[in-house]
């Protein structure tokens, strides 16, 4: 069945009007009318079946019918806290860990991301990669579209509220500056330690660009809280380290 957003829809009425977007996609992609029978959800954990009651071109309105129960968010809020990847990378990081069942995203700006935060804003990615987390949630049947946040430099990202977990994932057998190893205190260690531990109530996971992280940005992750955990010996594409990362992350909470 298909599946539409509906930012305003309120549980307590009993006809919705669909974003102009979603209306368009109704009508003019899908070629639905009135009589058919759709899912909306409102972003926020309702979703309702529905059925078109009525439908132009760019004004559709929509009977709700039943409370429909959506696919179970995950049980600890992971928060994916993405160095900014080159070309159209993060558009995929995006779909994927919506997918898998992130809360946020954040993405950073870090000493090797090669684009500033003005340039991002500038260039509008920020809209484009809210259309590609709607457009996941849609697809993976979330009932909650998860916040894609305003692009930060690194440093700024960890004046931001902590988790009860943060975790940066490194490469083990890569040192943080030639000679200077990573504080002793804090060894990097593999990411199945936590199978051990309590399941925290949230987390956020902090993955690098392609470069990796430097050692300044180890250290301030360091001296911030952040566990330096790895994913073992072999070396990931960027772009594939969120969906690794995310998938054992669920696996071992059980989330």
């Amino acid at each position: 069945m298909h599946r539409f957003f509906a930012p305003t829809l309120d549980p307590g009425d009993e006809v919705v009007d669909l974003p102009r977007d979603e209306a368009e996609h109704l009508t003019r992609v899908l070629r639905l009318s009135a009589g058919d029978e759709v899912a909306v959800f409102d972003g926020r954990g309702h979703e309702f079946l529905a059925r078109v009651a009525s439908a132009s071109r760019r004004d559709v309105r929509v009977q709700l019918l039943s409370r429909v129960d959506p696919a179970a968010e995950s049980q600890v809020r992971i928060t994916l806290v993405q160095a900014v990847l080159k070309g159209d990378k993060m558009d995929d990081v995006i779909r994927d860990a919506v997918m898998l069942g992130v809360t946020t995203i954040q993405p950073v700006v870090t000493r090797r991301t090669e684009v500033t935060v003005a340039a991002l804003m500038r260039g509008a990615r920020l809209d484009r990669w809210r259309r590609v987390a709607l457009a996941s949630t849609k697809q993976s049947k979330r009932a909650v579209v998860p916040e894609i946040c305003t692009p930060l430099t690194f440093e700024n990202a960890w004046l931001e509220p902590s988790p009860a977990l943060a975790i940066m994932l490194v490469e083990p057998q890569e040192p943080p500056a030639a000679g200077e190893p990573i504080a002793e205190a804090s060894p990097v260690r593999p990411i199945n330690v936590l199978r051990h531990e309590p399941t925290p109530q949230d987390a956020s996971v902090w993955i690098g660009p392609e470069g990796g992280w430097d050692a300044h940005e180890q250290r301030q992750a360091q001296a911030a809280g952040a566990r330096l955990l790895s994913l073992g010996a072999r070396t990931l594409r960027a772009d594939a380290v969120p969906v690794v990362a995310v998938s054992i992350l669920s696996f071992l909470w059980d989330a």
